[in-house]
This record gives structure tokens, C-alpha cells and sequence, in this order.
């Protein structure tokens, strides 16, 4: 199958795109530049545009069989001086659904949406965000255009974990530094909270799932570990080494800042999926620890650490 993966030079749509094409398929990336030299996904086709600004025509968008879909606009996005209501209004509720329009008129068979699981799993934070209130919308656009020989679904994902070899996530690698006390004098804590995590391979899993099995114009919410943010600091801690454990405070941290947390500071989300979407989807779960791992393999190739 020939899949079209925008957002592909992500830590999402990277890994998927190692995923599918590790099983067979014909993977070509949709992204605003090249991979970055040396990285897993190196050597892959590329379309280079940038879709919110309709850079892609429908012609661009023929001969590919499905599209998957995991790029957004978000705050690393927005234009200085832009109020954030209108960039995330153009940028994920408009053109979104327009580059669907299109991948449909290019002949595209089977699309899947890329989304967040405040929606469905939190929807009180939705409201009042213009970010997440865009991203909701697109959802429902999309979703929308399911029709006989357009198949669309979405997988709605919650705190993603993990990359593809060689790509530096900077956050991830913060991490690693904190818990490596490269950071000091930043005191060892985490804020109070919880969330659901899952890993990248575990979404990639579910990617190629929905493009077999995945019922048109239906939301899938996804997702693998609830876990406190004590938790999942102290992964990074365990996985590093280091005996630390950070201790709950109620404040504001660098690495997980309030803005970060649409539930708000101590806010507590957790799910558990639908066993038989699970199921459908074929992903495994688990999968979280496993992931943190593999990006510490990986940040002590790139740091060249013995």
C-alpha cells in the first residue's frame, strides 16, 4: 500500500513511517523540510510543503492509497504577534479539513486523523482553549467527510513517549539531563498530577490497525499508562541510574510547566481504553518504560556516552 504520512519528519510520524515501511508498505513523508541527516527515516521520500499554508495541491496528493495524518499547529507554531484564537482557528480547523478535501479529491482511499484525547477523555478542559478547541474541531471536520470510497477515522492520542533513532526531541532529552544532574542546581521534584502515557511504536501499531479495520467516521480515543507525574519523572530517574526519587511540591516545574497542563497543576486524567477498540487496532500496551529506554539508548549514541 502506498501511504502518505504528513507530518512525517516528527517523533509520530517518523516512527510510524519506520513502522509501516518495515512492513511492507511504500511510505512517502509530507513535511516542512527534509530529515535531518543520520536519523532512522533518512533516505525516505519526502514531499517538503507546509500544509497550514496550503502549500499541497490535489494533484501532490494522487496516487497514495491512505494518508495518515499527525501534524498540528501548536504553540512552537505561532506567529508573534498573532492573537493564538485565530492562528489555531486557520491553521487546524481550516486547513486540516481542506487538506482532506484534497487527499480525497487525489484519490485517496482510507485517512486517518491524527488527534488529542482531551476531547474525548477530558472534555471540560476543551472550552476556553483555543489550541484544544481547534484541534476538537478539526477532528469533527474530518471526520465529517467519511463518505462511500473515503474512508476517515481518527486515533486520539494522549501524552505520546518515544521517537525514531537519531532525532533529538529536546524535552525528552531535558529529561535525561535532570535526571543525570545536568541540570543542577534545579532541586529534584515533580508537580502532583497524573496522566495517561503511551508510547510511539504503540500508536504506530494502532496507525496501521485503523487503515485495515478502522470504521469510518469514528473517534478512536487510544492510550497505555496512567501514571502520577511522579511516576513518570522518577522512569527517567529509575532508567538513568540514578537512585533519586522526586518528591510531589506543589509548584510550578521547568520541565512540566503549568501551560503544559490544560487540567490545570495537580490536574488528574486517566482512562482506560475500550478493550475491543484495542483489539481492533492491534497495539500493544505496556509499552511506556520500553519506549523511555529506547530514547535513553538513543540519547547516549547522540551524546556518545559509554
Amino acid at each position: 500500500m502506498k501511504i502518505l504520512i504528513v507530518g512525517g519528519t516528527g517523533m509520530i510520524g517518523g516512527h510510524a513511517a519506520l513502522h509501516l515501511a518495515g512492513r511492507g508498505h511504500a511510505v512517502t513523508l509530507a513535511a516542512r523540510r527534509k530529515p535531518a541527516p543520520g536519523t532512522a527515516i533518512d533516505g525516505l521520500p519526502v514531499l517538503i510543503g507546509d500544509y497550514a499554508a496550503g502549500d499541497f495541491a490535489t494533484a501532490d496528493l494522487s496516487g497514495f492509497d491512505a494518508l495518515i495524518f499527525a501534524a498540528g499547529n501548536d504553540i512552537r507554531h505561532l506567529p508573534e504577534g498573532t492573537p493564538a484564537e485565530d492562528h489555531y482557528h486557520e491553521a487546524n480547523t481550516v486547513q486540516i479539513p481542506r487538506f482532506f478535501e484534497r487527499a480525497r479529491d487525489g484519490g485517496i482511499e482510507t485517512a486517518i486523523y491524527i488527534g488529542s484525547f482531551y476531547p474525548q477523555a477530558a472534555p471540560h478542559v476543551v472550552d476556553g482553549d483555543p489550541y484544544l478547541m481547534s484541534r476538537k474541531a478539526a477532528d469533527e471536520r474530518v471526520r465529517a467527510l467519511d463518505a462511500p470510497g473515503f474512508r476517515v477515522c481518527s486515533l486520539n492520542a494522549p501524552v505520546m513517549v518515544g521517537a525514531y533513532p537519531g532525532l533529538a526531541v529536546p524535552f525528552f532529552d531535558a529529561y535525561f539531563a535532570y535526571a543525570l544532574g545536568l541540570l543542577d542546581p534545579m532541586p529534584v521534584f515533580c508537580p502532583p498530577g497524573a496522566s495517561n502515557f503511551m508510547s510511539v511504536r504503540s500508536l504506530a501499531e494502532a496507525m496501521e490497525g485503523a487503515i485495515a479495520r478502522g470504521a469510518g467516521g469514528t473517534a478512536y480515543l487510544v492510550g497505555d499508562d496512567d501514571m502520577t507525574y511522579q511516576d513518570y519523572f522518577h522512569l527517567f530517574f529509575e532508567t538513568v541510574g540514578s537512585p533519586l526519587r522526586p518528591k510531589v511540591r506543589d509548584e510550578e516545574h521547568p520541565l512540566l510547566p503549568d501551560a503544559a497542563q490544560p487540567a490545570g497543576r495537580g490536574g488528574v486524567i486517566r482512562y482506560e481504553p475500550t478493550p475491543a477498540e484495542t483489539a481492533l487496532l492491534g497495539y500493544r500496551c505496556g509499552d511506556v518504560r520500553s519506549a523511555v529506554e529506547a530514547l535513553y539508548d538513543d540519547y547516549k549514541r547522540r551524546h556518545r556516552m559509554a
